[in-house]
């Protein structure tokens, strides 16, 4: 609904001002300043000020008494507040808010003729998923479930590493090391397994003597060589190893939870032939040149050269990745790619790149993201290994068993919880925690990952969201017993300033997908769920439902409804659970 009536404002604008003989401009919508009883305002008064040479409140005063409420469906009322044209909301505006937020797809915005490629996670298959870059799949997950919810038709891709040294060293290793030169893997699952050999390997290279380093390097030179020919059996071997880390990391990922439409190979690149047409065009060019024993570009706008083909006729990863981007271009409208900070370099010459092959990199988006630390003794790490992803995942969950348990005996809701309940709300809550944490900051912004805080019942957190939902559930099972409650309440019964606050907090959440689609920004959706949960809570200080007069009652319970449901949505696009009961 708040997307209609900021609609209708800017129409009213638009009227108002051509009736004053005033150019068309941008209208200025805002929110208004908090000591104005008003859902928007525009401040268009400052922009004519001086092209109309009058003051910016007579102009707002004469914008103001042109403007007709009666001719838009969601304008009540229209008022002066200095420079300030402020508009109210219709009646109809509440009421059609109230019904609307009651539906499951509420928030979802109209669909769209526009396919998106959202891609992110794409760690390198050599091991478990690390702490460090766990916010990349958390973001660009909200991204695309944002983008979804916006109306796109998107598809959710992984792309796999499997055609650089890291895999041929580590097939080489696979193939070179018995089980009884490693230790025991810290998990029982195919990432945990496997890792034992790219480690081993790495270990080897390292140490060995001259003439044994030789001979290895020649084996996965053998290797990356095998692969850019084509060799059917070089294929085999290196897949048997990246398939086996991917089914592990799957599952790592499946936890939180995190799932991809298509993990695509990069050579799939190479044996389609388009890296090798790549190559030929890139040649083709006036920026190629050959240095250094290699092929480069010189790029315009860089200092560095973009080196695309080595001496022995081998494809570097951006070569593949430059393939990988036309393939997106050729199949869908739009693609977003989700990069840590250390790959803008490379994603800003990938872009020039393309476009000397003339593509349209319009169409490319990338989202940046930092780093994730953790505090000094926040967890305990394994010797050489670092914090895996896993092990958040884990101590997450425990953390938030333990803060679930203790508040076992203050609850106010008396639905019994037995311990199967106890350990859904714990993974609900501790998991929900680590992925509010993370998405709702800026991803340019660094993160020190603090369990006090994402963990905090009472603080602007996942668990203090969630409890709302989980307010709202039982508000709702509580009232299944009254029998009388119609199906469509009238919210002119919603007359208290907390009423009326939280529904119009509902009425603006489908905006704050279309801000957050806009911008690929779902830490929008995290700063609103605060906002939501602050209304919520608000209201339900001071206004009782269940005991209410009946007609009363029966339009607080569809505003929990509502609200329930908005809710829900919101969280479900950040990828947090939502409870039912805490």
């Amino acid at each position: 609904m708040f997307l209609s009536f900021r609609a209708d404002v800017a129409a009213a604008l638009s009227d108002a001002l051509s009736a004053l003989d005033v150019e068309p401009t941008d209208p200025g919508i805002e929110n208004p300043p908090e000591s104005v009883d008003a859902v928007l305002a525009s401040s268009v008064a400052f922009r004519l000020a001086s092209e109309i040479g009058a003051p910016p409140p007579q102009i707002a005063g004469e914008l103001t008494a042109e403007i007709d409420p009666t001719e838009y469906d969601y304008i009540e009322s229209v008022s002066q507040s200095g420079p300030y044209v402020n508009f109210h909301p219709s009646q109809t505006y509440y009421d059609d808010t109230l019904q609307a937020a009651g539906d499951e797809g509420f928030g979802r915005l109209d669909e769209k003729d526009e396919t998106v490629v959202v891609e992110h996670t794409s760690a390198n298959p050599t091991g478990p998923v690390h702490v460090g870059r766990a916010r990349n799949p958390i973001v660009g997950d909200a991204i695309a479930n944002v983008l979804d919810f916006a109306g796109y038709d998107v598809s959710r891709h992984y792309y796999v590493n499997d055609a650089g040294r890291q895999m041929a060293v580590f097939t080489w290793a696979y193939e070179s090391f018995d089980e009884s030169d490693l230790p025991e893997p810290e998990r029982e699952r195919g990432d945990y397994d496997l890792v034992r050999y790219y480690r081993k390997g790495n270990e080897y290279l390292e140490d060995a003597s001259e003439d044994e380093r030789a001979n290895a390097e020649d084996e996965i030179s053998a290797i990356l060589e095998g692969l850019e020919a084509g060799d059917e059996a070089t294929y085999e071997r290196v897949e048997a190893v990246v398939d086996g880390v991917l089914s592990g990391m799957r599952e790592s990922l499946a936890r939180l939870p995190v799932d991809f439409d298509e993990f695509v190979k990069e050579t799939r690149f190479i044996r389609d032939g388009s890296t090798e047409d790549l190559v030929s065009r890139l040649k083709d060019t006036e920026y190629a040149v050959y240095e250094e024993e290699a092929w480069q570009l010189e790029l315009p706008s860089f200092e560095k050269n973009l080196v695309f083909l080595r001496s022995d006729g081998t494809s570097l990863y951006t070569t593949r990745d430059l393939a990988h981007h036309e393939w997106k271009f050729d199949n869908f409208d739009r693609a977003v790619t989700v990069l840590g900070e250390d790959h803008k370099l490379q994603a800003e010459q990938l872009r020039e790149t393309l476009s000397i092959l003339d593509n349209d990199t319009d169409k490319l988006d990338s989202v940046y993201y930092s780093w994730i630390n953790l505090p000094e003794g926040g967890m305990s790490t394994r010797e050489g290994t670092g914090v895996d992803l896993d092990d958040l995942l884990d101590e997450s969950i425990e953390r938030a068993r333990e803060e679930v348990e203790s508040r076992l005996d203050s609850r106010i809701r008396d639905d019994e919880l037995d311990d199967e309940d106890v350990a859904r709300i714990a993974r609900q809550v501790g998991i929900g925690a680590v992925r509010y944490d993370i998405v709702a900051k800026q991803p340019a912004k660094s993160i020190t990952f603090e369990w006090e805080r994402a963990l905090d019942f009472e603080a602007q957190s996942a668990p203090y969201v969630q409890y709302v939902h989980a307010r709202t559930c039982g508000i709702l099972s509580e009232a299944e017993g009254i029998d009388d409650v119609p199906a469509t309440v009238d919210a002119s019964e919603l007359t208290t300033a907390e009423e009326r606050e939280l529904l119009e907090v509902i009425a603006r959440f489908p905006a704050v997908v279309k801000r957050a689609a806009d911008e690929l920004a779902p830490h929008v959706v995290a700063t609103y769920t605060r906002t939501f949960a602050e209304a919520f809570n608000a209201f339900y200080r001071e206004c009782p439902v269940l005991s209410a007069d009946e007609e009363v009652r029966d339009a607080r319970l569809a505003l929990v409804a509502a609200a329930r449901r908005t809710v829900a949505n919101a969280l479900g696009l950040l990828g947090v659970a939502a409870p039912e009961s805490m």
